[in-house]
C-alpha cells in the first residue's frame, strides 16, 4: 500500500448523519430526484396486500410495529392497505422513531388524516437499539407482532443482523417482518463494494444491502421471501464542480459531509470515474441516471 492510500483510507470524514439539516435538505433532493417513493408505493399496493392477507389468524387485534418510521407516509399506506384486507379489525401501531422532528410531522400526518379510528398509536421516541433494551427490560420472551416493517433504517444501527435477529423473535407465528434497503445489485451496492473502507462509518453499519441480509438468514436457514423494485436517480448534477444540487446530492451518495471539499482527489476521483460507470449509471438523453435499486425482504418467523 502506498503512503498516499494509506492517508486517504485513513481520512476521518464525518458523517453526514451527524449534521441533521444538510442531512435532510440532500434526502430531500435525493426523494425528488429519484423514482424511491414511486416504487415503494407500486409494491405496497400491487404486492403488499398478499402479505398481509395470510397475519393476524382471524383476531379482531393486530399488533404492528414501524421500525424507523420518519414522518409516517410510508407507515399509513401500508396501513391502509391492512385495512383493505382486514376491514374488521382493530391495530396497536408501535412507532420507533428517534428523531423528535420526524415524529412530531408523523403526529401531525395522523391528525389530517381521516379514518384512522381502528389504529391506537403508540409513540416511541428511540432507537431500535434503545427500543430492544426497552422491550427486554418490560415483556421479556413475548411473540406478539403480526407486522414488522423496517424500511430503510438498518444502515443506522450497529450490528444489522443482531437487530433483524431481535425483532424476528417478536413476530407472532403467523407474522411477517418487511425489511426494505438497496438492493446489492443497485449502483449503491457496486460503490459500497468498491470504497467501503473509505466511505463507512464504523460506528454504524451505513453499507449495508438486501444482498447482506440474505447472506445472513441464507446461513442461518431462515425463511424469507425476496423482491427487487426497480429505481433510478438523476446525479448528472455531481459532475459538475461546484454546483450546490450536486455536491449535496454526493454527501447523500457517500454519507459524507461535504464530500467533494474533503475527500483526497484521488478518492473523489475513483468515486465519480464509478457513479458514471455502466456497472452503476447509464446516460439517457445526456443526463446520468443511478442505479437505485431496492430490495425488499419478506422475513417469516
Amino acid at each position: 500500500m502506498t503512503e498516499k492510500t494509506a492517508k486517504t483510507m485513513a481520512t476521518p470524514f464525518r458523517s453526514l448523519v451527524e449534521d441533521y439539516p444538510r442531512y435532510l435538505k440532500s434526502f430531500q433532493l435525493f426523494l425528488e430526484r429519484s423514482s424511491e417513493h414511486q416504487c415503494m408505493q407500486e409494491f405496497i399496493h400491487n404486492t403488499l396486500p398478499d402479505i398481509l392477507a395470510s397475519i393476524g389468524g382471524g383476531r379482531p387485534m393486530f399488533n404492528v410495529m414501524g421500525v424507523g418510521s420518519g414522518a409516517g407516509e410510508i407507515d399509513l399506506e401500508m396501513l391502509a392497505q391492512l385495512r383493505l384486507k382486514h376491514p374488521h379489525v382493530k391495530v396497536d401501531n408501535e412507532v420507533v422513531e428517534p428523531s423528535i422532528d420526524m415524529l412530531h410531522k408523523y403526529k401531525v400526518r395522523v391528525s389530517t388524516t381521516p379514518n384512522l379510528d381502528y389504529i391506537n398509536f403508540k409513540w416511541n421516541k428511540m432507537t431500535a437499539s434503545e427500543f430492544e433494551k426497552h422491550w427486554q427490560e418490560k415483556n421479556l420472551g413475548k411473540k406478539i407482532f403480526d407486522f414488522i416493517h423496517m424500511i430503510q433504517m438498518l444502515y443506522y444501527v450497529k450490528d444489522p443482523e443482531a437487530t433483524v435477529s431481535f425483532f424476528r423473535s417478536l413476530l407472532d407465528k403467523d407474522g411477517k417482518l418487511l425489511i426494505i434497503l438497496v438492493s446489492g445489485e443497485s449502483g449503491w451496492g457496486k460503490l459500497w463494494r468498491t470504497f467501503r473502507a473509505q466511505l463507512c462509518n464504523t460506528e454504524i453499519s451505513q453499507c449495508v444491502t438486501t444482498g447482506d441480509i440474505k447472506s445472513f438468514l441464507d446461513a442461518n436457514g431462515i425463511l424469507y421471501r425476496n423482491y427487487e423494485l426497480l429505481s433510478q436517480m438523476d446525479i448528472t448534477e455531481c459532475f459538475t464542480e461546484g454546483d450546490e444540487v450536486g455536491e449535496l446530492l454526493l454527501d447523500f451518495l457517500t454519507e459524507v459531509i461535504e464530500f467533494s471539499k474533503n475527500a483526497p482527489e484521488e478518492l473523489k476521483k475513483g468515486v465519480l470515474d464509478l457513479l458514471r460507470h455502466p456497472d452503476c449509471s447509464k446516460e439517457v438523453d445526456g443526463r446520468i441516471i443511478f442505479n437505485n435499486n431496492l430490495g425488499v425482504l419478506v422475513v417469516e418467523p
